[in-house]
This record gives C-alpha cells, sequence and structure tokens, in this order.
C-alpha cells in the first residue's frame, strides 16, 4: 500500500448541543456522522475531491457497512478526535478502521468501527474499479 494511503489521519471534532439527546449524550447515530467526516477530510488531505470526481470521472463512494462499537459516551462540549486507518485496498472497494477519542491528558477511547466503502458508477449504481490516478499504487 502506498505510503500516504497508510499514514494515520486524526480529525477534531466538537460535540454541539445539536448532537445530544435530552440527558447531554451524544446521539448513537451520530458517531456515524463523526466517522463520515473523518474519511472526507482524508480525502480533502490525499487531494481527493469528491466532487469533481463525481463530476468529472462519474464516479461515487458509498458505504457498504459498518461495524460499530460504542465503548463510552461522549457528551455535550466534549472535544474529540476521530482517527482514520486505510485497512484494506481492493480493486472497488476499500476498509477502514476508525476510532473516536475523547481528547484529554489520558484519551479515552469512546467508540471503534469499521467502515467499507464501494467505488461506484454513478450512473447505474454498479461497481467500478478506483480510477487509477486515484490511489496510484
Amino acid at each position: 500500500m502506498e505510503p500516504r494511503l497508510a499514514a494515520p489521519f486524526t480529525w477534531p471534532v466538537r460535540v454541539y448541543y445539536e448532537d445530544t439527546d435530552l440527558g447531554g449524550v451524544v446521539y448513537y447515530a451520530n458517531y456515524l456522522k463523526f466517522l463520515e467526516r473523518a474519511r472526507s477530510e482524508w480525502l480533502r488531505h490525499l487531494g481527493v475531491s469528491q466532487s469533481r470526481l463525481l463530476a468529472g470521472e462519474g464516479v461515487l463512494f458509498a458505504i457498504t457497512g459498518v461495524e460499530i462499537r460504542y465503548l463510552q459516551p461522549a457528551r455535550f462540549e466534549d472535544e474529540l478526535v476521530v482517527t482514520v486507518a486505510l485497512e484494506r485496498m481492493r480493486r472497488a472497494s476499500m476498509s477502514f478502521q476508525q476510532t473516536i477519542l475523547r481528547q484529554g491528558s489520558a484519551p479515552e477511547l469512546l467508540c471503534t468501527a469499521r467502515v467499507t466503502a464501494a467505488c461506484l458508477r454513478a450512473a447505474d449504481m454498479r461497481p467500478t474499479a478506483f480510477p487509477p490516478h486515484l490511489f496510484p499504487e
């Protein structure tokens, strides 16, 4: 795997009131949003514009699987760090290991996830190989 793809990536997230339930705890589905934002920023960090990819090449990415484990609750005003690590790259899909940690002197692991994304032709939503220039070997 190319070194730039294998390098760990982190993205900071702050928990806002809108992310929480009545008890001030992050609503479970919002963890998926935090994970998505980090993957999108990872792509941007690599120089990949998803909108240009769609407009120029007619391809997009779609999540095909998520396995998530909630370990500790995140709460209103927490400062979090979301990690992205590319686990496996195939011709038309990639898998990630991701974590969400609460920042602090001793960061706390709040959530772990394994996410699989497929490369699809936008015209028919069928799997297609990643464009060769996107992730060269």
